[in-house]
């Protein structure tokens, strides 16, 4: 039987690594099972935080990716503020190496008020160009957007102007409610131009997807509009490896960029005590920090005498990250401490519950994200603040690795598996095609 075929709108995409790739990747690779024939649009040469070719393997065979060249103002920036050409900017325009000053934080100023929505939007017109004259040429049945960057979403607007073909919005973080948001230091003039757009993309949609309930609970408010949950996931075939052999200590892993949103005086306060009462812990203890750090939490680390308790990898591929996480005796994930902390619900949580280990998940007990531990039983949440609690867990943890006992008993894993989820993804498709 033929398969229906959708068109994604996606800025990352292999060779491209972080966590914006994974979800559209992810989906493309399992679509087919579900009789439908992904067709990625994507830009030739993304200023993508990190390269990770270990991601390719998942990009089914014989997929039609349509890679164009995209101008961004990223290479006046790096000018500005003394960069390598070479170097990646990252969201936010946020610098992992020192405090911003006056320039940087002019370019991010910028970057919100005359880059609307985003720096992307010099690719917008282009592409919905030629994508229709394209599309005239290769039919499709439905285009879908995944942001950020959201200028994606104003393609999928065009297109589905331009075309009449239904059009799906998904919403990988929120837009003028995202965590990074306020960096740009957006002005009164330049919000009611974001919050004008954002509201064309949300209202005019044929479907709205987004990956939490809060942040799906959020947009039905404002916008008075049914839309779809769809969380992130893990795929099966990732974990389908042997196991390697634990950490020779007692490790404490946080994968992802730690930025000052991240920076817990209470986990470090925690850490500190926990080394300095018991000698067989600070003999034993390894904090991994596997991704981006800031300079403030490098500094923190130095300053509760925690440095040399510290490995620090950088970013590693993706495979490599899978091999980390099963290594591993107690995975981290510390949330942002921002106001939307309550919907963040990454992919890596998931990987986190794949893995089998038991999760020490730092941030608002009320969060998504905790209720996910909650309902799978993986592992212990703790607010940001309750240094006394984070203490409590980690020794109680601790213990258990000293008597090997330390396990995970999670339960309700498989319905977040990368394939279950688009599967789901596939019956929305169907009904866009035949409300």
């Amino acid at each position: 039987m033929k398969r229906k075929k959708a068109l994604i709108l996606t800025y990352y995409w292999p060779p491209s690594g972080g966590p914006g790739v994974q979800r559209w990747l992810k989906f493309s690779k399992y679509l087919r099972d579900f009789g439908w024939e992904p067709v990625v649009y994507t830009a030739e040469n993304p200023e993508a935080p990190a390269v990770d070719r270990s991601l390719e393997k998942d990009i089914p065979e014989n997929l039609t990716v349509i890679r164009r060249k995209i101008r961004e103002p990223y290479s006046l920036y790096k000018l500005l503020t003394r960069q390598e050409k070479g170097m990646k900017v990252s969201t936010a325009l946020l610098n992992e190496t020192r405090k911003p000053g006056k320039t940087e934080l002019f370019a991010r100023w910028v970057r919100g008020n005359f880059f609307i929505p985003d720096a992307r939007k010099f690719w917008i017109r282009p592409s919905v160009r030629y994508l229709a004259k394209w599309i005239a040429e290769n039919p499709v049945d439905v285009v879908i957007s995944t942001g950020p960057p959201h200028s994606m979403h104003m393609i999928g607007r065009g297109l589905q102007k331009r075309t009449g073909l239904p059009w799906i919005a998904d919403f990988r973080d929120p837009w003028t409610t995202a965590y990074y948001y306020h960096a740009f230091l957006v002005s009164r003039r330049a919000e009611k131009k974001h919050r004008q757009m954002e509201a064309e993309v949300v209202t005019g949609a044929d479907r709205v997807i987004a990956v939490s309930t809060t942040w799906k609970q959020e947009f039905e408010h404002r916008y008075a509009r049914p839309v779809d949950l769809l969380t992130n996931g893990f795929d099966e075939e990732d974990f389908a490896v042997s196991t390697p052999a634990p950490d020779p200590y007692f490790s404490l892993s946080q994968i992802g960029t730690m930025m000052p949103d991240r920076n817990l005086p209470a986990l470090w306060q925690a850490l500190s005590g926990l080394i300095n009462s018991d000698a067989d812990f600070a003999m034993d203890f390894r904090l991994m920090l596997i991704g981006t750090v800031d300079a403030s939490v490098k500094e923190a680390l130095e300053a509760y005498g925690l440095t040399d308790h510290v490995i620090h990898t950088g970013y590693l591929p993706h495979n490599e990250v899978i091999t980390r996480l099963k290594s591993s005796h107690v995975l981290l994930d510390v949330l942002k401490q921002t106001p939307n902390t309550k919907g963040i619900l990454s992919g890596k949580i998931f990987e986190y519950l794949a893995a089998k280990r038991p999760v020490l998940l730092i941030g608002s007990t009320g969060s998504d994200a905790a209720e996910l531990i909650r309902e799978t039983g993986a592992g212990y949440s703790v607010n940001f603040d309750d240094a006394e609690g984070i203490q409590k867990i980690i020794s109680r943890l601790y213990a258990s690795y000293k008597n090997n006992t330390l396990k995970c008993e999670s339960r309700s894993v498989n319905e977040y598996s990368r394939k279950n989820i688009t599967q789901k993804l596939s019956r929305m498709l169907d009904e866009v095609l035949n409300p």
